[in-house]
């Protein structure tokens, strides 16, 4: 029954806020028209909420922000949708376990509420937040997540420069390393990508692809259109 929409960024290169996934949003939410917003992953709540209040409200969807609610977990149960939006991944799991809210967002997804995450709120879905770019900036009490999936996330995604002169680690390379340690699959999403599962199906959506990375195994390139299942 999961309805899951996870964007990989939440503004394209040359277009506004979420702009590049509004037509994907529409078609997810259908004639839904509550949606709870979720702005833990920035410092400030209040600018991050009332700019993303904007954009739904132009796309004719009543948003209201869960850092506004006195009960965050009545408003986890009492919406129709959410969306979880980007920021520090760190930070924005640290909220979640402080808020207990990772139980019941988890038990309404797996009810058939629909879940639209971007960036940070794409990495939260997952079984954990080890694939994550981000500083940890503050310490949650575990890198366990929502685990909406069976799979890691790789937001923000991009393939290694052959005329960088950069030194460190390249995005491939730090996966790698993840399936040294682990046995999950990861999939690295690059900017403008999207994934939406609905229906027991996984789709890659958007307009740029995807990598697969599994242990022991050559990344598998993926492009949009892809369906995902075996995943």
């Amino acid at each position: 029954m999961k309805r899951i929409l996870l964007i990989s960024n939440s503004t394209l290169y040359g277009s506004g806020y979420l702009d590049h996934a509004e037509t994907e949003i529409r078609s997810f939410l259908g004639d839904l028209k509550r949606v709870l917003f979720v702005p833990y992953a920035l410092f400030d709540h209040q600018n991050y909420a009332v700019g993303t209040q904007w954009r739904f409200q132009k796309m004719d969807y009543a948003l209201t922000s869960i850092h506004t609610a006195s009960d965050p977990v009545q408003a986890v149960n009492d919406t129709e949708a959410i969306f979880i939006g980007g920021g520090n991944t760190f930070r924005l799991l640290k909220a979640l376990y402080d808020h207990e809210l990772l139980g019941p967002i988890r038990e309404r997804v797996a009810g058939g509420m629909p879940y639209i995450g971007s960036s940070a709120g794409v990495n939260v879905a997952a079984p954990t937040i080890r694939t994550t770019n981000d500083m940890p900036i503050v310490q949650p009490p575990s890198f366990d997540a929502l685990g909406l999936l069976s799979f890691q996330l790789n937001p923000h995604y991009f393939d290694a420069d052959p005329n960088s002169t950069h030194m460190g680690e390249t995005r491939e390379e730090r996966i790698m390393q993840f399936l040294e340690e682990n046995e999950t699959p990861v999939i690295g999403l690059r900017e403008g990508a999207m994934l939406r599962i609905e229906n027991g199906t996984t789709t890659l959506r958007g307009s740029s692809g995807a990598r697969i990375f599994r242990r022991g195994e050559k990344p598998e390139e993926v492009a949009p259109g892809s369906r995902l299942d075996l995943i």
